[in-house]
């Protein structure tokens, strides 16, 4: 049985193409969609871009709690470019103006530049902003896990908690046992060995006589 996210992608597929797609009447829908992909952990970036043109067409429609919605599905999506993407189609009025869009905005910055301690702790202040976004700190705990995979080689145990933003060492080992990474007894992380990754590759080119005789004629 289809879930609700599916059936609503089929009909939003539908009203996306053509000149529809610019229709102000269809922001309802498109909205509730937003609201299914926040539920059921799903993610349609295409459907909320159109939102977001949307309200820069009719800003009378605009919907503070929509685009927030939107801001944060777009960093569970990470370190894909999606939610500077978004970033660039919300008024700059709005961007100053509205605590919880420049909030999240915070957010995502402390992210992008890898404060991640910074980030949780920031969160932490303003969780509201996330009930009810199934997934949320799993999918960001992908991110930094994406990160720490291709930025360290070994890495200390209490270090790998806080950037998770596990105080209570409870998800250390799940996020260990995901990528398999390996723990000695003094508590340092084996993430991962560079020098076996990088092989050396022979390149060989291939030239036919008759290609350079015609390289050597045009130069002449």
């Amino acid at each position: 049985m289809a879930s609700s996210f599916e059936q609503m992608r089929a009909n939003v597929g539908k009203l996306l193409r053509g000149i529809d797609r610019y229709n102000p009447e269809n922001l309802s829908t498109l909205e509730r969609y937003v609201e299914t992909q926040v539920k059921e952990n799903a993610y349609d970036l295409e459907a909320n871009l159109a939102i977001l043109k949307l309200y820069q067409f009719n800003p009378a429609y605009f919907q503070v709690t929509v685009t927030s919605q939107i801001l944060l599905k777009a960093l569970t999506n990470l370190p894909h470019t999606d939610f500077t993407l978004c970033k660039c189609m919300i008024d700059q009025t709005h961007q100053q103006e509205e605590r919880p869009i420049r909030q999240i905005l915070y957010l995502g910055n402390l992210l992008e530049t890898c404060h991640f301690q910074s980030f949780w702790s920031s969160l932490e202040e303003n969780r509201e902003f996330i009930d009810g976004i199934t997934g949320f700190e799993d999918s960001v705990r992908k991110f930094i896990c994406h990160v720490v995979g291709i930025t360290y080689q070994n890495i200390e145990h209490r270090l790998l908690a806080e950037m998770l933003g596990d105080p209570l060492d409870m998800q250390v080992k799940v996020w260990m046992s995901k990528y398999g990474w390996t723990e000695n007894e003094e508590g340092q992380i084996f993430i991962f060995n560079q020098e076996e990754s990088v092989k050396p590759k022979n390149i060989v080119e291939k030239i036919d006589f008759e290609s350079v005789s015609s390289i050597m004629a045009t130069s002449q």
